[in-house]
């Protein structure tokens, strides 16, 4: 796979030790047990893979490179590159503003943009009528885009299904810019709906078995399904492609049922039903299903408590974090910084929405373990750093030292 050009300070020698030796004895990442790093009364139990992506690494190298390439004018990026808030200071310290929010809100007037700056489409992608209005503008919105070649493929996918008259069913978070842009290139090939989880694909399920009246619908998915949507029509013929940053189960899942229900709905002795479905299978993300895959396997050992550290909007990072609730107390950080001392912890709760301060986050006995992941657009000299500060907290700062010595990372 391509090597990027990305900013040294984002690299650990740790981190990239352990897994260059990892992939050396697994060369087919099919061992997705963790690495376990022994820091005296402290036990690290990393998960197999974690950390920047293809298509996290592409952007990021392109993004640098139009700052370099493009000294005195103005750069802009349409929104956030991607979602991690050390990464997007960054590129905002070297001059590059934000044009929207995360949501599509403008954070300044469009009026103010000429042909002669630079625009930046970030890693997420962005819709067919931001592309148009770029080109309008003088604009080459290709020149520097960061497009991630996976999510392009999941577009390039839709826009075959749909052309072969399916219509396609997202799975996706409606308000994500991967979703929206997502949404706006199937639609300019098909009837799209969005789906933000099971409970809408099961509720998606009793309008394919017309079971629920059909004016219902447009009440259900307000604002998930594309213009002139036919309900009664529409989905008589379906595929299921997805945000790549969900969870590959969920939307495996999602698209198991939804293929049941069709072919249960319109089943015919002929068989002739399974016409109706179109295989997507190939749309799943690698880098996505590899973190997911390597958390499962990094659950089946013992620990004491997890961190997994990325941004707090980072939907992939998120995931990560839902697997972990399940078997162990989990903190989701941002930083280092978040291991405010040996008794506070600053972490964001999912389902409060909001970052909150826990106190006796470390267990009371010696010695402990923690498991530590983190999400595709988190550096890795980041993971390094939330070693480090544990190692310093609980006085393992030797251990630390010869953990370095040991991996040849001094």
């Amino acid at each position: 796979m391509k090597s990027f050009n990305v900013p040294v300070h984002y690299r650990s020698p740790l981190v990239t030790a352990i897994k260059q030796r990892r992939k050396g004895n697994d060369k087919m990442k099919k061992d997705y047990t963790p690495t376990v790093l022994g820091l005296g009364s402290l036990q690290v139990i990393l998960a197999r893979h974690f950390g920047f992506c293809y298509g996290v690494e592409n952007a990021i190298e392109i993004a640098f490179r139009a700052v370099e390439e493009n000294k005195g004018k103005r750069i802009f990026l349409l929104s956030e590159m991607i979602h991690n808030p050390g990464v997007n200071a960054d590129l905002q310290a070297l001059g590059i503003r934000f044009i929207m929010d995360t949501k599509g809100n403008m954070l300044m007037p469009w009026d103010d943009i000429t042909s002669d700056d630079v625009v930046i489409i970030p890693a997420f992608g962005t819709t067919l009528e931001m592309e148009q209005l770029l080109k309008g503008k003088g604009i080459n919105p290709t020149h520097y885009e960061t497009t991630c070649p996976f999510v392009e493929k999941v577009w390039n996918r839709a826009g075959k299904i749909g052309d072969d008259g399916y219509t396609l069913v997202v799975h996706g978070k409606p308000g994500h810019e991967e979703t929206r842009a997502t949404f706006s290139h199937s639609k300019a090939h098909t009837p799209t709906v969005v789906v933000k989880d099971m409970a809408q694909a099961e509720l998606l399920g009793q309008y394919i078995t017309h079971e629920l009246p059909d004016e219902q619908f447009y009440t259900d998915f307000k604002g998930q399904y594309s213009e002139g949507f036919d309900v009664a029509k529409d989905l008589e013929r379906i595929g299921v492609v997805n945000q790549t940053t969900m969870l590959a189960s969920e939307t495996q899942g999602i698209a198991d049922y939804l293929r049941s229900v069709v072919l249960e709905h319109y089943y015919t002795p002929d068989g002739r039903a399974s016409e109706r479905v179109a295989d997507t299978r190939d749309t799943l993300c690698y880098a996505t299903n590899d973190n997911q895959n390597a958390v499962t396997g990094m659950l089946e050992q013992d620990a004491d408590f997890a961190l997994v550290v990325g941004g707090y909007n980072s939907s992939n990072t998120s995931h990560l974090v839902e697997l972990c609730e399940l078997k162990l107390p989990t903190y989701f950080i941002s930083d280092e910084h978040c291991l405010v001392s040996a008794n506070e912890i600053r972490h964001f709760d999912l389902h409060q929405h909001k970052e909150l301060v826990t106190t006796g986050y470390l267990p009371p006995f010696k010695p402990f373990r923690v498991m530590i992941t983190s999400g595709a657009s988190c550096p890795d000299a980041l993971v390094e750093r939330v070693i480090a500060r544990l190692a310093l907290l609980t006085g393992n700062e030797s251990g630390m030292q010869g953990l370095l010595s040991s991996w040849g990372a001094e």
